[in-house]
């Protein structure tokens, strides 16, 4: 039990760590020519991060044996939405100042906006799910099919930072590469587990 509190705590404590760097350098003024652009950068990739970081909790704990991870992964995917929810905070606030029309019409002219809230309305009940609660009022079997839409999530997140980048596309292609490891390591392990579910047909002798 103290190894899992101990567990949280550090995961929880340096998740903040970013945000806190970057309140500092607000402060310092050393958030570059333009602080807004570096503020939505920094939110979105780190949405990204912690999404990838979520994903990633299963396979290592099965490749390790590292169980207590499995303590973290919704710590993880509430930070995800928590940095994500950041994200688009500074659209809404600082970029559109809250005009919702000319919000609407912006995300239905500009693709990469469209793929960002419909990935982020995806979110929203992920978060709103992560109690123990919520886990026994839908049930295991609906609350694990439900928060299976975190892999669309990731992949929105991926499209929507590499429709972003107009140059060089390396950073988001080499999240799309481990978010594809991830999701094929997932697809290999239920292709193997559907395998040594199916019984064995054993075809009747035939009679001489």
């Amino acid at each position: 039990m103290k190894d899992i509190k101990f567990l949280k705590v550090i995961v929880f404590t340096n998740s903040l760590v970013p945000l806190a760097l970057m309140f500092w350098d607000w402060l310092h003024n050393r958030l570059g020519a333009n602080p807004l652009e570096f503020v939505q950068r920094t939110t979105g990739m780190l949405t990204l991060i912690f999404l990838l970081l979520g994903l990633t909790i299963t396979p290592l704990r099965k490749l390790t044996g590292f169980n207590l991870l499995i303590q973290v992964r919704r710590m993880t995917g509430l930070y995800a939405f928590f940095y994500g929810a950041l994200h688009l905070l500074t659209y809404v606030w600082f970029d559109k100042f809250f005009a919702l029309q000319e919000m609407v019409a912006d995300t239905f002219s500009r693709p990469f906006i469209l793929v960002g809230m419909f990935s982020f309305l995806l979110m929203v009940p992920l978060a709103v799910t992560s109690t123990n609660k919520m886990i026994k009022r839908l049930g295991g079997k609906r609350w694990s099919r439900l928060h299976k839409a975190v892999y669309a999530v990731a992949i929105g997140g991926v499209l929507h930072y590499y429709l972003i980048v107009k140059a060089d596309t390396s950073l988001p292609l080499a999240f799309a590469f481990v978010l594809a490891l991830l999701l094929g390591y997932r697809l290999l392990v239920n292709h193997l587990d559907e395998g040594k579910a199916k019984p064995l047909s054993i075809a009747p002798q035939s009679r001489r």
